[in-house]
């Protein structure tokens, strides 16, 4: 799914600094799997478990993918979800996914993936891996 632009960029302000009118937004307009995408990439496994019971398997393996599982960037190309594979590989730091987003003029989902980036980073890699969570994807 393609997002409207507002909606990501309140996901992105929820991100960047836990924004509580950008998350009541979230929710109010029907988005609540977006903010799943808050904790999820940070380790939290119920927010996992909760995209996939239900059935937001994009954004599922959007997390994963952050995390470069091969298998979650096999299912984010195989559903034509080219934005959420090239948010994961702007966070895995892979400049010409920035630019592939600038050019379909979704420049809002790589803002969101630096500001995903940037959490991870002040969070530390160091045991928020999808990996050791035992990934669906895997």
């Amino acid at each position: 799914m393609n997002y409207p632009q507002e909606a990501i960029e309140k996901l992105s302000l929820y991100i960047e600094s836990s924004d509580t009118a950008a998350f009541n937004w979230l929710i109010q307009h029907n988005f609540k799997e977006l903010t799943m995408l808050r904790d999820g990439v940070s380790g939290d496994v119920k927010s996992l478990q909760w995209l996939i019971q239900n059935k937001h398997y994009i954004l599922a393996a959007f997390i994963n993918a952050v995390w470069e599982d091969p298998k979650a960037f096999d299912i984010l190309f195989q559903k034509r979800a080219f934005h959420w594979a090239a948010a994961a590989n702007i966070i895995n730091g892979d400049e010409k996914a920035i630019m592939f987003l600038k050019n379909a003029k979704l420049y809002h989902y790589a803002d969101m993936a630096f500001k995903m980036q940037a959490k991870i980073r002040r969070e530390g890699d160091e045991g928020m891996n999808i990996f050791k969570m035992g990934s669906p994807y895997k």
